[in-house]
């Protein structure tokens, strides 16, 4: 792994030293509101053909998608009032498709519009159904590929949809425990994975009149991931941790499930992505993350065209976007201090679309720098630490910041909250606990049945470790999590109670019952891997009682604040309910924050702003800043 921390006192005491000195400016003050209104314009794409330019701008505080001619005049296609518009994509020339779910219910439906904007009409119209896009079918006008469960809300049917006509026809059927549908180049699902919770096979047939047959079966605890068809249709990569702890990207003999090459790999962290030329029918790039987003290139045209972006853009990140002919390019950059700007390339020059958040000037925000120190049972635990500006790393206010998931990462880059949370004085500690994605198979099973264990241990070990170096004031740190990191917050208040001057729970799970027995319907094939990875209700009934904070909340000292959205379908509004009740009950300070109009978060804009609203003034009340 690369650091700019080494792990260990010394180095990460001089790291720290260096940082603070290196970051002695004045840092004005910054309004809540520009760290988390909608940005001017974002999500940037280009049509198929390369002529038209799309991307996302507020109507109305809405984020609704606009288009324009490549140097012509921009005009709103979407009016949509209730909710941003985040997913969408072009179909063909002449339709853009977008996803919209109701108040955060997460059944999303897909919408399709003209590019005059004189016609917008929802293309699944069901109550309590929620579809997901399996093949966009680039090639095909007309048609996309979809799943819906509005059949079984457990499981996913494949359709075939024309976006024209609204006419679904069904393309296969599921038996009742396929995960996913993989497709082939001309569009044909080839491929599926099944679950029975606790194994994976991977399903295949030669063609769409053929029956599917199982190839490979392994345990939850190994991954076989389907990426795509080979260019000739005839095997696939995919992503393998078979007979090895990280994740490599793999080719694969589908009718036998046999490894036949290894594409590219590493030995110190997962190889998850695989980028393609659909034009050349080359492999470009495969993807990883070690303490920020890299990518191994494996195609000379891919190399020298990120060399000459690289060298005329110095100091970002980038993302590339083509049109359908690969002439015609949208260039995302971005670091960790930026969100960057958007621009149009094409024929060897490079024009500015636009910067993504101008309000938020670069050089005001503070470096997120990698991190890492040693759990108590030996772990190597990676994560970040970004300074306030202008603080000495001494004695500071801290919050510590715990990933949701949790089978999932922090990542380097430009994140709001840290930025917001710094600018207001504060360092702010995130850490890949043990059950992290990419660390490979070993350090994601080290979480089993840990959930306010030894997960919670590695959380408070980044925090001591903090605390030992000067770096925190101990008596001035908070915790604060979404989902996943709302629990931890509950439960590092619960457990560590002398660790926290006052906890953020947000959409966090505060009982390990409850929260099993009102998952989404979409989750019950995953149910019985729940149960191995989380717990058992019934055969680990003890273990589960003891690592749900509602039932220990004697042991609570500090204020907390609980952010909840009503139609959450993941975390039910009844996990912030019960410990707040509880709480009022014992006389702790509490204060909730509920909105009807949202689900697993807070999306409106005006919602938001209540939320991040409320949690400066709950820091500022008992860190200061």
């Amino acid at each position: 792994m690369k650091h700019l921390f080494a792990a260990g006192t010394a180095g990460l005491m001089l790291a720290l030293s260096g940082t603070a000195i290196a970051d002695e400016v004045i840092t004005p003050k910054i309004p809540m509101r520009d760290f988390f209104k909608n940005p001017p314009s974002s999500n940037y794409q280009l049509s198929p053909s390369g002529q038209f330019i799309s991307f996302t701008q507020p109507v109305a505080d809405r984020l609704n998608i606009h288009i324009m001619p490549h140097g012509g005049k921009a005009k709103a296609i979407t009016a949509i009032t209730d909710r941003d518009i985040r997913q969408y994509f072009w179909k063909g020339d002449d339709h853009i498709l977008f996803l919209k779910d109701n108040g955060g219910d997460e059944n999303f439906h897909l919408f399709a519009v003209d590019k005059e904007g004189k016609a917008t009409k929802d293309l699944t119209p069901f109550e309590k159904v929620r579809v997901e896009l399996i093949d966009e079918l680039e090639d095909h006008p007309n048609d996309v590929l979809i799943g819906l469960n509005k059949r079984n809300p457990e499981i996913f049917d494949a359709y075939r949809l024309n976006i024209k006509t609204g006419e679904l026809t069904l393309v296969a059927e599921n038996p009742g425990n396929i995960d996913g549908w993989i497709t082939d180049h001309t569009g044909q699902i080839r491929a599926a994975k099944t679950t029975d919770g606790v194994s994976s096979s991977l399903l295949y047939r030669s063609d769409e009149k053929s029956p599917f047959k199982v190839v490979l079966t392994t345990s939850y605890k190994d991954t076989v991931q389907p990426l795509f068809f080979t260019f000739d249709n005839k095997r696939l990569y995919a992503t393998s941790n078979l007979g090895r702890d990280k994740l490599a990207i793999v080719e694969l003999d589908p009718a036998t499930g046999k490894e036949l090459k290894v594409v590219y790999e590493r030995n110190d962290v997962d190889v998850g992505g695989l980028l393609f030329s659909k034009k050349r029918k080359v492999l470009t790039a495969a993807t990883f993350e070690t303490w920020k987003e890299e990518r191994h290139v494996l195609d000379k045209d891919t190399a020298a065209l990120l060399k000459d972006l690289q060298a005329r853009l110095p100091g970002y990140e980038l993302r590339l976007q083509s049109n359908k002919n690969e002439n015609a390019w949208i260039v995302s950059t971005w670091n960790d201090r930026s969100r960057g700007s958007r621009y149009y390339y094409a024929n060897g020059k490079l024009e500015k679309l636009a910067d993504i958040s101008p309000e938020l000037p670069e050089q005001q925000m503070a470096k997120m720098k990698p991190i890492s120190y040693q759990s108590r049972d030996g772990l190597t635990i990676n994560g970040y630490l970004t300074l306030p500006l202008g603080k000495e790393a001494k004695n500071l206010p801290v919050i510590v910041n715990p990933h949701g998931g949790p089978w999932a990462r922090d990542s380097w880059g430009f994140n709001p909250e840290v930025q917001f949370l710094a600018n207001r004085g504060y360092a702010v500690l995130q850490m890949n606990f043990r059950g992290s994605t990419g660390y490979g198979k070993s350090f994601w099973q080290a979480s089993f049945k840990q959930w306010g264990k030894t997960m919670q241990n590695d959380i408070s070990d980044g925090v001591q470790e903090l605390i030992k170096q000067g770096v925190a004031d101990p008596k001035k740190v908070c915790i604060y999590g979404a989902s996943y990191g709302g629990y931890a917050t509950l439960s590092g208040m619960t457990f560590s109670p002398d660790l926290y001057a006052c906890g953020v729970d947000y959409v966090g799970v505060s009982n390990l019952f409850t929260f099993m027995n009102t998952i989404p319907p979409y989750w019950k094939p995953y149910l019985e891997m729940m149960y191995e990875m989380v717990g058992n209700p019934e055969k680990d009934k003890a273990l589960m009682q003891s690592a749900s904070p509602v039932f220990h909340v004697d042991k609570i000292k500090a204020p907390l604040l609980v952010l909840q959205g009503a139609k959450d379908p993941r975390v039910n509004i009844a996990e912030s309910d019960q410990i707040v009740e509880a709480l009022k009950k014992r006389k702790i300070e509490v204060e909730y924050i509920v909105k009807q109009n949202e689900g697993h978060g807070f999306h409106n804009q005006e919602n938001r702003f209540d939320a991040y609203e409320a949690m400066e003034r709950f820091f500022a009340k008992h860190l200061g800043s």
